[in-house]
Order: C-alpha cells, then structure tokens, then sequence
C-alpha cells in the first residue's frame, strides 16, 4: 500500500504554499496538527531546512523557516508513532559530526522515528555566511552523505577518512535507536537523482510534475541496476493540493478535489508509476479545517489508493 506523510504547516511559510492562516499560527497549531496526523495513521511528519533567508529572496520564501531538529524534538513529545522526516536537510552546512550528534539525539528520543532527509541546498548567501562553498555544494553533499552513514551507525566511536571530513576516537552517544538510519536524498536535477540512486535509501523529488515522474523512476532504477545494489528503496511523490470534498471556492488551478473517491482515483496514478510515498498538502482556512481534511484523507481516501 502506499504510504502517506505530510509537510507540517507553519514551520515554513514560503509563499508557493503557505495558507494566510499560518501567518499568525504557532507551536500550539503545529503541535495539534502533528497529533492529528499520528492519530490519523499518516507515515510521517516533515520540516524544512534553512539556516538564515536573504532580503532578495525573503518576499518569496519568507523567513520563517522552523530549525528541523528542534521543531522535529519538540513534536516527537507530543507524538507516538508518525515519523519524523527533514525534508530536507542541508547537511551540507554544517559538520557531519555536529548533524550527527543532533539527529542521533532526536533518533535516540523519539524512539527510532528519524528520517533523515538531504539535500543540497539552492541559497548562495546562505552557505556564504557560514563560510561553505557554495559551488562544491555537490560535492560536499556527496561527502557529507557518507561521513554521516559511518557516524550514525552503531559504534560509540565512529571512523570516517574524507577528503573534506576525517573523524575517529571521537565517542558520541547516544546512539540513534535504529540499527540504520533510513537515508532519503532529495532533488530533481540530474546530479541530485544520480546521488538518491547510489547513495540514499529513498528519494525525495523536488517540484517534479507527475509527468515526469516515470521516467525520473526509470532513471533512478537504471541507476542501482548498473550499480548491483539490491537494498530496499523508497519512491516519493509530491501530489498536487488536495482538497477532499467540494471547497465552495476557489483553491488553484492545480488543485485535486472532489468526493474522496475521485481523488482516490486521481492518486492511484503514483501507484502505477512505482511511487511508494506520496506527500500530501492540504487547501485550508484554518488550522480546524487543515485536520478534518486530514481526517477525511485517512479515512476515506487513504484505503483506495493501491
């Protein structure tokens, strides 16, 4: 069956797709949003990653921006089963050994619910200001996503020999809960489908229409073919807007809606190409409309999605 997760609201208000009613949204709508997705079976909850916004960029992305080991900490308190994804994290920008001490924590807390999420980050002003190169971000990712697998693997000392990162005889526990991290890679780019192939143990595609979804799939299959890796991955999917039920207004040309059993039928598509996640994001007014079109997925479109 396909599984379900969700970008949580008002912890990133870019806007692209921030609702009005986030603007003046705070912890305590975040925190009855993730309740209602954990009661509601959903697969995952998901926090953005950025580290400061650019005055150039900032009327388009906005600046609020959640830090996602603290908001994903927070959550995993108020939670008990969903997941906690970082969709995604812009590892990056920080030590691999610092990222690891922050999500190993959080895995080791929640009681082995991390996803960790990657990706390479787009804001040149961003890594400037904490003195990364911008343009070997590429290259540091690659770096980052294996200095991160020996640092979050089972040993209390972990060893690592980079061309960038080098660590060992360096104790960090705790230890995350599980025996191995799950590791998505996000991107559509080339470069980025390339590295989830042979690096990650999912893929989180970034913006990519459901077109062109399969042949992205068949890529990313091609990919680990040639390679021999034979290791369980995970297919994402972005859906479009989803709005369950006849919204009575105007809620974007993109937008799926209808009875739960049209966009059931609409979704199933994912299925057929080879997704194995799908993200949703819901149209709503307020953070009470937000949960009951939550609740309205999971009990009535959730079930017909294979």
């Amino acid at each position: 069956m396909v599984a379900y997760g969700m970008q949580l609201p008002v912890q990133s208000q870019s806007t692209l797709y921030a609702e009005p009613w986030e603007t003046e949204a705070g912890p305590d709508d975040l925190a009855a949003v993730a309740v209602a997705a954990d009661r509601a079976g959903f697969s995952y909850l998901a926090v953005c990653d950025h580290v400061a916004v650019p005055r150039r960029l900032a009327d388009a992305m906005s600046t609020v921006w959640y830090d996602p080991v603290a908001t994903l900490s927070f959550l995993a308190g108020v939670t008990e089963r969903v997941r906690l994804l970082s969709h995604v994290a812009v590892v990056g920008l920080r030590h691999p050994l610092a990222s690891a001490k922050q999500y190993a924590t959080l895995d080791h807390l929640s009681g082995g619910r991390l996803l960790l999420g990657v990706g390479a980050g787009h804001v040149r002003e961003e890594f400037e200001a904490l003195g990364v190169d911008f343009d070997a971000r590429g290259a540091v990712l690659d770096e980052s996503i294996d200095a991160l697998r020996a640092a979050l693997g089972p040993g209390e000392y972990p060893e690592f020999q980079g061309e960038r990162f080098r660590f060992k005889d360096l104790g960090q526990r705790p230890r995350p809960a599980q025996p191995r991290v799950p590791l998505w890679v996000g991107g559509s780019s080339p470069a980025a489908v390339r590295r989830a192939a042979l690096k990650g143990d999912g893929w989180l595609p970034q913006g990519d229409p459901r077109e062109r979804l399969p042949a992205q799939i068949a890529r990313i299959r091609q990919l680990r073919e040639a390679a021999g890796i034979e290791d369980p991955f995970v297919i994402g999917a972005i859906t479009e807007p989803l709005y369950i039920g006849e919204p009575g207004r105007h809620t974007g040309r993109r937008t799926v809606s209808g009875k739960p059993a049209a966009v059931a039928e609409s979704l199933r598509a994912y299925a057929v190409m080879g997704v194995d996640q799908i993200q949703v994001r819901f149209r709503s007014r307020s953070r009470g409309e937000l949960t009951d079109q939550m609740a309205a997925f999971a009990a009535d479109v959730a079930p017909h999605l294979d």
